[in-house]
């Protein structure tokens, strides 16, 4: 709330530079603000009574929202990459799966591992439950199994997640740029 919006009886009232002065009634309080040309605004609604401050609510909005654009700029968000493999994959193109993937977990990305079945392929499940485990082993230093090897409809799934020192070599990149 600012200005006339305010119509609690009493205020507690800070100054511009940070300064307590005093407790005095929101007319009062806002003929002070007024005479600097500056905005009353109300801090506190919760305590007893109100805190409300003298203040340029335009360039405090400015202000907020440059720091809001400021930390979505730090953040970093995970996204989720997948890899598809089949259950008749041959030994070299694991590797190859394999050497993308690590390079999406130390990137500080998921990364979904996905076996899809055709026909009946889906009647040798136990295939590719080696297939994810020994995918598992051979990332193990990179990233952890968040969630193990599943069934889902025609596609068995294993989601894997970056160990922590990789996210904070991760952020130090992030911070260097």
């Amino acid at each position: 709330m600012i200005n006339e919006q305010i119509r609690d009886r009493e205020v507690r009232l800070i100054g511009t530079d940070g300064e307590q002065l005093g407790i005095m009634t929101s007319r009062e309080a806002q003929h002070l603000a007024d005479e600097k040309r500056l905005d009353l605004v109300k801090i506190s609604p919760t305590a007893k009574p109100p805190v409300c401050k003298i203040m340029d609510y335009s360039k405090f909005k400015f202000e907020q929202s440059k720091k809001e654009k400021e930390a979505r700029k730090k953040q970093r968000t995970i996204d989720i990459k997948e890899l598809r493999l089949s259950p008749s994959i041959d030994t070299h193109d694991v590797a190859v799966k394999v050497k993308k993937a690590i390079e999406f977990l130390k990137d500080g990305d998921k990364v979904k591992v996905s076996i899809r079945f055709r026909g009946r392929e889906l009647g040798r499940t136990e295939i590719a439950h080696t297939i994810l485990g020994d995918f598992a082993q051979k990332v193990i230093e990179y990233g952890n199994v968040e969630k193990p090897p599943k069934m889902e409809a025609r596609t068995m799934a294993m989601f894997l997640s970056p160990k922590p020192q990789q996210q904070e070599k991760q952020s130090e990149k992030a911070n260097k740029e």
